[in-house]
């Protein structure tokens, strides 16, 4: 019988709790603390995206594989890794984020929690609420989490476009390709940025995207904070040409006390917790599970990061 794989684990500020974790998912490996005398001869590193500042300390000769517990690696020094190969959870926390952006737009459309009342209104049965139903959804992004919102918005009736990257088909039947941002921007009620940080998505959305907004839109970031001129923003929400503005990243995270998106009337801010389920981190690490056991046997891996993309 062949040794066990043997596993470093970088747990950050989880630690021991980390290690142990993922020691009972992988029995028939040996899993230890990444750094330790024990991970000289490790193969795999398993390790969370925030590992910048100790990666080169913890990584050893002998590691042929790096996997990011995360679906993003904007975090991860892809270059200190080298030839290795590395991979991520891609897509583990796809259908939280997708039900985060479908609870911002429905609590946009129905003017929740403002149409909450504590005492007799000055009129009863008389409102003027807004509908999914025959709104425009514009998806700057359509990998695992913008399929997700994309499914969910085509149920609720919802015309929904989709910008990607690759010359491919949409992953989704029913939703359109847009050719261009200015294009997407220009004919939608709602826009969902759901695209990875890369050097070529930074400051995606400056002040000429907001420009080219359906005027009333409402904007949800739930990729990353470094893809929006935060200031360029403000500015569209401050004119009244964007409605809202639904954010659960900012840049930086987590933002300075005193920021005006704390206090914004027409921001809602979240704490980067979009990705909250009660299965997301199990699922985060039942693809690395996955990804050791064809480690194991020799076959390919699922999640592998482009290189040359960043993500």
């Amino acid at each position: 019988m062949s040794a066990p794989t043997l596993v470093a684990v970088h747990g950050g500020r989880w630690g021991d709790t980390l290690v142990g974790g993922l020691a009972q998912m992988v029995p028939d490996a040996r899993v230890v603390a990444a750094g330790s005398p024990e991970a000289a001869g490790a193969e795999v590193l398993a390790t969370l995206a925030d590992a910048a500042p100790v990666i080169a300390g913890v990584l050893t000769p002998g590691m042929r594989w790096v996997h990011v517990l995360g679906a993003g690696v904007d975090g991860f020094p892809l270059e200190v890794a080298g030839e290795r190969l590395v991979t991520c959870s891609r897509g583990a926390s796809a259908v939280a984020i997708a039900e985060y952006v479908l609870a911002s737009m429905l609590a946009f459309e129905k003017q929740l929690p403002q149409s909450w009342i504590t005492e007799p209104p000055a009129e009863w049965n008389v409102a003027g609420l807004g509908s999914l139903a025959g709104r425009r959804l514009g998806l700057v992004g359509i990998g695992a989490i913008g399929t997700e919102v994309a499914r969910r918005a085509l149920a609720f009736d919802m015309t929904v476009t989709a910008l990607r990257r690759r010359p491919e088909p949409a992953p989704v039947d029913g939703v359109t390709l847009a050719g261009d941002l200015q294009t997407l921007l220009g004919a939608s009620d709602h826009v969902v940025v759901a695209a990875p940080a890369t050097s070529s998505t930074r400051r995606l959305f400056d002040g000429a995207a907001f420009g080219a907004m359906v005027r009333g839109a409402h904007f949800v970031n739930v990729a990353r904070g470094t893809l929006v001129d935060q200031d360029a923003l403000l500015e569209a929400l401050d004119r009244g040409h964007l409605a809202l503005a639904t954010l659960d990243v900012v840049d930086p995270e987590p933002l300075p006390a005193g920021h005006r998106f704390f206090t914004h009337p027409k921001v809602r801010l979240s704490p980067h917790i979009s990705w909250s389920s009660p299965t997301t981190v199990l699922r985060t690490f039942e693809m690395f599970v996955e990804n050791l056991a064809r480690f194991r046997r020799g076959e390919p891996l699922v999640g592998i990061v482009d290189r040359e993309e960043g993500y």
